[in-house]
């Protein structure tokens, strides 16, 4: 009489160990599952942590400094393509070696690092990787201060040449649906409009006007905020 209980108050514990061990197992597999698929506090930080929809950049040049804003959720791979290449130092030693007033400044072009080509290849060389698909986000123009990839045809992806929008003409709005816009100018207005007001000549052989006086590109970083 006295084992009896003695034996249930065993096999009560044996329940209750068997409960608490399924519960386990639960909450194990649930954290588990959460931490692989990215979700709650035990998951992966969410895309808009890790891709923003907006990335920042500093243009520093022989005449002063500009900010850009690059919209990272409308056109990723063309900004992925330009990030890569700003952080590669690509971009540094570069002219600006198309000014049309009033219209665009352009630059981007390896061949005028350093003006070591000669003026007949200004505006012919490229990073040697295109980006893969031509963006076109509906949303986005060719206004003042916008700024775009160029490229060798409407519709083709460019590669490592940009310009900037300096007016709001109908030229520059005939642009849109033809070259990618990425990214804006979002401060030194100013730099922009000097640079884009310069003594130019023009090149028969490229069929576009240069600077007189070389402006480079010193170089370009990426930035947190504004």
């Amino acid at each position: 009489m006295v084992n009896k209980p003695r034996r249930r108050k065993q096999q009560g514990h044996g329940r209750a160990y068997l409960t608490l061990g399924i519960i386990l197992v639960l909450v194990v597999g649930g954290i588990s599952y959460a931490y692989a698929a990215g979700l709650g506090p035990f998951g992966k930080q969410s895309a808009s942590t890790t891709t923003p929809s907006l990335l920042y950049a500093r243009v520093n040049t022989t005449y002063g400094s500009f900010e850009i804003e690059l919209f990272n959720s409308l056109t990723p791979k063309t900004v992925a393509n330009f990030v890569n290449l700003v952080n590669q130092g690509f971009y540094n030693g570069l002219m600006w070696h198309r000014v049309e007033p009033g219209f665009v400044i352009q630059t981007g072009d390896p061949n005028t690092r350093n003006a070591s080509y000669p003026r007949s290849e200004w505006g012919k060389g490229t990073s040697g990787v295109q980006i893969p698909v031509f963006e076109d986000a509906p949303s986005l123009h060719n206004y003042e201060y916008f700024m775009a990839m160029a490229s060798t045809g409407y519709g083709v992806p460019g590669s490592s040449q940009f310009y900037i929008n300096l007016s709001n003409s109908t030229s520059n709005l005939n642009l849109d649906g033809k070259y990618t816009v990425f990214g804006k100018v979002i401060s030194g207005m100013s730099v922009v409009q000097q640079i884009g007001s310069v003594q130019v000549e023009y090149n028969s052989v490229a069929g576009q006007n240069e600077p007189t006086t070389p402006i480079y590109v010193t170089n370009i970083t990426m930035i947190s905020s504004p």
